[in-house]
């Protein structure tokens, strides 16, 4: 059996597969951010710590794990753990959505060797920048830092006692040369630091080490269980969705939102804020336009309405041409096709008949405008989407499913009730490194049904995608 760890924002989630890869078993734990000042996000390492030794307790008070060979791990990427030289944290991270080190982020960003060797804008939620940040404002801590990790490689070194990346979340760094799959000195130099206070780099599906004897005592493993190199959770989710090749793709409606789509070669356009980033598999790519608010959005209008997001969404009934109103989903910045951290929302153009529903409905198509504009930004690059499937809590809305695929006219297939998420590749990345298994393994999952575009409103859409891509214009004018 495979074991698969997912290192989110809000929770830690495990899951077991069997040799069938079949899910006999699951545990989640929760997890707190910080926001000690605007723009900030944290949490403390020893909480990821907490919460995995809990799920792993979990999964053994549901099942014998004597037989499990492969740990694999999915995590959010671009924090920055700190370390000092006898691996004791210096300070809270600092996670993917913190936005403090846009300044920093410009400045590297205006340094062309960056994009070039990256392949991407400098994001102010990269790791690179953030370190910046640290040296400037809290030198203290900058100077003893001997090593930088990412948030699921702090979780591998806790259990294994090794210091190492993989390469897709090593991508999100702003650290890595993306076209050689290395560290890059000169980037790293840039921000004063040396590949000595890097981890060790793999590919997702390598073993990156064994589990410490004292830990599998503790949740009943056999010794010299190996942990796979894993994947950022993005490409995990891609290769539990069985999003593994050139045309393959998925839109992901989770607390952000992300359009991701697999490639077999290297094919950056930083400009476009589209990311290019190595795949958890070796000798793979992937392009993902990013939008920082998607579920996220619902979630804060359900909590301003008072209602569940479920039954905002539960009454909507058939898809509707968008109204006037529109919103604008940049409640903490954006970053494809913007970069822009300084960004926030809005509502557009209510009135008096503006209700509740089309309140719903317009928070609805912001989200769904913005991925239209992920989807533009990666056409524009060269990448063709011929598959495409909906992943996350809010492909459980088929207004918005429906919505999604009618702005981009293709067809959208939703998986049969499961999870294909980062746990769940997580754990076939371990089934990899432990068999030797390659990509083969990484399926498809069955379809229930699929989601049609209503081409009734395409252009209803499209008409509105146009005025939302100018609302941003406008916006930005008072920011």
């Amino acid at each position: 059996m495979y074991i698969g760890l997912d290192l989110g924002t809000s929770g830690l989630k495990a899951v077991l597969i069997n040799e069938s890869q079949a899910i006999v078993a699951e545990a989640s734990a929760p997890l707190v951010v910080t926001r000690a000042a605007p723009g900030w996000s944290e949490q403390a390492p020893s909480d990821w710590v907490d919460a995995a030794d809990a799920v792993m307790r979990a999964l053994a008070a549901q099942v014998s794990l004597e037989s499990v060979r492969a740990i694999g791990l999915s995590g959010q990427m671009h924090g920055a753990t700190l370390l000092d030289a006898d691996d004791e944290v210096l300070r809270p991270c600092i996670l993917w959505n913190d936005t403090r080190a846009a300044a920093e982020a410009a400045k590297l960003d205006a340094d062309p060797v960056f994009r070039t060797l990256t392949g991407n804008i400098v994001f102010a939620g990269f790791t690179a920048p953030k370190l910046m940040w640290v040296a400037r404002n809290e030198p203290e801590v900058f100077a003893k830092v001997a090593r930088v990790l990412l948030p699921k490689d702090y979780l591998r070194l806790w259990l294994t006692g090794e210091a190492v990346a993989e390469m897709s979340d090593a991508a999100g760094t702003s650290w890595l040369d993306v076209g050689k799959r290395d560290w890059s000195d000169d980037l790293l130099a840039a921000t004063g630091l040396t590949r000595a206070q890097m981890p060790r780099l793999v590919e997702g599906s390598e073993v990156s080490g064994q589990i410490r004897d004292a830990l599998a005592t503790r949740w009943g493993l056999p010794k010299g269980v190996v942990v796979a190199g894993g994947g950022g959770d993005n490409a995990a989710s891609a290769v539990g969705a069985g999003v593994v090749k050139a045309g393959d793709a998925f839109v992901s409606l989770g607390t952000s939102g992300v359009l991701f789509a697999a490639s077999d070669a290297y094919q950056p356009d930083a400009a476009s804020a589209v990311h290019t980033f190595c795949h958890a598999l070796p000798d793979t790519w992937h392009q993902m336009g990013v939008i920082l608010a998607a579920a996220d959005a619902l979630n804060w209008f359900a909590r301003i309405a008072a209602q569940p997001s479920a039954t905002l969404t539960g009454v909507l009934g058939d898809l509707q041409a968008p109204g006037r109103t529109l919103f604008l989903p940049y409640l903490g910045g954006e970053r494809t096709p913007h970069n822009d951290a300084d960004i926030r929302g809005a509502f557009l153009h209510l009135d008096h008949a503006t209700d509740q529903a089309a309140m719903t409905r317009a928070v609805l198509e912001g989200v769904t405008h913005a991925i239209r504009d992920s989807y533009d930004a990666l056409f524009a690059t060269g990448t063709r989407i011929n598959r495409l499937i909906a992943v996350g809590g809010g492909s459980k809305s088929d207004y918005w499913v429906r919505a999604i695929a009618t702005s981009l006219d293709i067809p959208i297939a939703l998986p049969v009730a499961g999870d294909f998420g980062g746990a769940f590749g997580a754990a076939r990345l371990g089934m990899m490194a432990a068999t030797g298994a390659g990509v083969a393994i990484a399926t498809a999952p069955q379809i229930a049904r699929t989601i049609e575009p209503d081409t009734t409103l395409t252009s209803a859409f499209s008409e509105a995608h146009a005025r939302y891509r100018a609302s941003y214009s406008a916006l930005k004018g008072l920011t």
